[in-house]
């Protein structure tokens, strides 16, 4: 349904304001991976406790993603990502001036939720751009936002110097926390959910996506497999290192178990009523789009957080690097997010979100093979280009992927970008448990084999149908000429 009277006037400051929450949130969620070395160092942690942590820093922003989508489709973003601000500051707190591996892995898997906070600008930013600017003002805020990572890898040890003295990456991250705390408040003083008199469309059920065919159903209940899989993944890490004991890691896996069913039962009670009636074709949607998408993000996102989370360390072993240097090295992988993203969704915009998406993941394929080729008789230079050059393909896919994401279904779009992020989670927890066991030029061979895989399967995706596409465009262009009324980009 077209709806009238409604202009995208005030939209920059919208996205201005959600991008940098989103950017502070990246800052936070990643304020341990320039001081890994750091916290090995003082708190005398073994190598498998360090993955063990570089492991939980994204294990409960997978559950989390798909809960946060579901709260900011029923309640607004604008209250969702305020609280989420609020509470992470609490564990970023704790993280900070912890004295023991279990201090640090209760506050670390804790402060993994502040990932989630990506779904929640998708949303915000889907409900102030028409669709023909949506897929660049996407890009702009999650590359922009992404590139809170590079900012924490760069900014963060420059700060701990500046404190100085043995506590001086304590006080870098915890005030990483203190600004959250603050931003909370300006973010939800100043933005809207949407522009004034647009409707802000909400599920007309809660607890468990709505599919509109039983194939989909089906489709739903397998694709969400990996979710439980990936928390088990670590639990496994976590009893294969004696960090837990098998009896404490066998309760996980049959509560993981138990969830799994209850997800299936939530999935069936909230589609059956409208599945047995039939769904009108306008209505309907095909989740062959959704899981296409979850698999792109898998590998873009998913090995984007893996690699950055083992970048700088990988620099200080190749090339005999200090943390300093190392990390604001590394933290070119994550730097060209601030053109690379936003390039993928302009593209996207301009020539085809599935024809931009095939070529960018092809891409990456060759980028990442390229990556395996790295040694220490590499020159610095060099290393670095190419690092760039794999970051610019990847972050541009994941424009490229969020593009299409919120023309699936309009009042759905919180979950789909719930259920599409975490799949990027459950990547990087794959890839790195594969680091775990292979050497870094395997690990990238291995990605480069998987995005090929994933380049064949995007021949499969469809363009966004009409009838979705309509309800990002309120006003049409034609009857906004005719009404005098200007819309703003």
């Amino acid at each position: 349904m077209v709806e009238e009277k409604v202009t995208y006037k005030g939209n920059k400051k919208i996205l201005f304001m959600t991008t940098f929450a989103f950017f502070l949130s990246f800052v936070v969620w990643f304020n341990m991976a320039p001081f890994a070395s750091t916290i090995q160092k003082t708190l005398q942690l073994s190598n498998e406790e360090i993955a063990v942590l570089l492991s939980i820093n994204v294990a409960l922003t997978i559950p989390a993603r798909i809960i946060i989508g579901m709260l900011v489709d029923r309640f607004g973003p604008k209250h969702v990502y305020a609280t989420l601000l609020l509470s992470v500051s609490i564990p970023c707190f704790w993280f900070a001036f912890a004295n023991s591996f279990w201090q640090l892995f209760m506050a670390r898997a804790l402060l993994s939720v502040v990932g989630a906070g990506f779904v929640i600008g998708i949303r915000m930013v889907s409900e102030w751009f028409p669709e023909k600017h949506l897929g660049l003002a996407e890009g702009i805020y999650g590359g922009w936002g992404n590139f809170g990572s590079s900012a924490a890898a760069f900014s963060l040890p420059l700060l701990a110097m500046l404190f100085g003295g043995e506590n001086g990456w304590r006080l870098a991250i915890a005030l990483t926390g203190f600004l959250c705390i603050v931003y909370a408040f300006i973010y939800f003083r100043s933005v809207e959910n949407t522009p004034a008199g647009k409707e802000f469309k909400r599920p007309k059920r809660s607890g468990a996506m709505e599919v509109t065919s039983y194939r989909s159903m089906i489709g739903l209940m397998l694709m969400s497999i990996p979710l439980y899989a990936a928390l088990a993944l670590i639990t496994w890490q976590l009893s294969n290192t004696s960090l837990i004991s098998n009896q404490i890691a066998v309760f996980i896996y049959v509560v993981l178990a138990a969830v799994y069913f209850y997800n299936l039962y939530k999935i069936w009670i909230v589609n059956r009523d409208h599945l047995r009636k039939g769904v009108p074709e306008e209505e309907q949607y095909s989740f062959k789009q959704v899981a296409i998408l979850d698999f792109a993000y898998f590998i873009t996102f998913g090995s984007e957080l893996a690699v950055i989370s083992m970048l700088p360390m990988f620099f200080e072993a190749t090339f005999s690097m200090g943390v300093a240097g190392a990390g604001m090295i590394a933290s070119s992988f994550a730097f060209m997010n601030l053109i690379a993203r936003p390039g993928g969704g302009w593209l996207s915009d301009k020539f085809g979100r599935k024809k931009t998406l095939i070529i960018l993941l092809a891409a990456t394929s060759v980028a990442y093979l390229g990556m395996a080729q790295i040694g220490s008789d590499w020159s610095i230079v060099a290393a670095v280009l190419l690092t760039m050059t794999c970051s610019f393909f990847v972050q541009a896919g994941e424009g490229a992927v969020f593009s299409m994401v919120p023309l699936v279904k309009k009042r759905l779009t919180g979950q789909v970008a719930g259920m599409v992020g975490a799949y990027g989670n459950v990547g990087s927890v794959l890839f790195l448990a594969v680091l775990g066991v292979l050497n870094p030029s395997l690990f990238f061979f291995g990605i480069s084999i998987m995005a090929f895989c994933c380049f064949i399967a995007c021949f499969f995706l469809n363009e966004p149908g009409k009838a979705h596409i309509t309800e990002l465009q309120p006003v049409k262009e034609e009857e906004t000429r005719k009404s005098g009324k200007e819309v703003a980009m």
